[in-house]
């Protein structure tokens, strides 16, 4: 019998991946089960990762040439690091979008994660 859960989706998404796509979505996964140790994991969209606590906080979709984490809310939420970098013109969302050997400032991540499982709660 296969799991089919959604964690287990995003462990074979990973692992299908085997490349910096795969590893940057592991780590950023890491990042935010560190950060909110009860966040949920859904698997949306035919094959988004997609994390909730009280309603969605982002998800992580893979492209050929980025990671892209889009938070729900991201317009309402603090970002004094400036790791919002695409979906900037929108009303409600924002993304942060990494590219092959970007580097994420883990710590203001994980704030951010925080941030938007606070404004959630609201």
């Amino acid at each position: 019998m296969t799991d089919d859960s959604p964690a287990a989706k995003i462990d074979q998404r990973i692992a299908e991946l085997a490349d910096w796509r795969g590893a940057t979505l592991a780590h950023v996964r890491r990042l935010i089960k560190t950060a909110d140790p009860d966040v949920v994991e859904e698997w949306k969209w035919r094959g988004v990762p997609t994390w909730y606590h009280d309603g969605i906080l982002c998800t992580g979709e893979t492209y050929k040439d980025k990671v892209k984490l889009t938070f729900a809310k991201g317009a309402s939420l603090p970002d004094p690091s400036g790791l919002f970098n695409a979906s900037l013109d929108g009303k409600v969302r924002r993304a942060i979008d990494l590219g092959e050997g970007d580097v994420l400032d883990d710590t203001a991540f994980t704030a951010l994660i925080r941030a938007a499982v606070e404004l959630n709660a609201r």
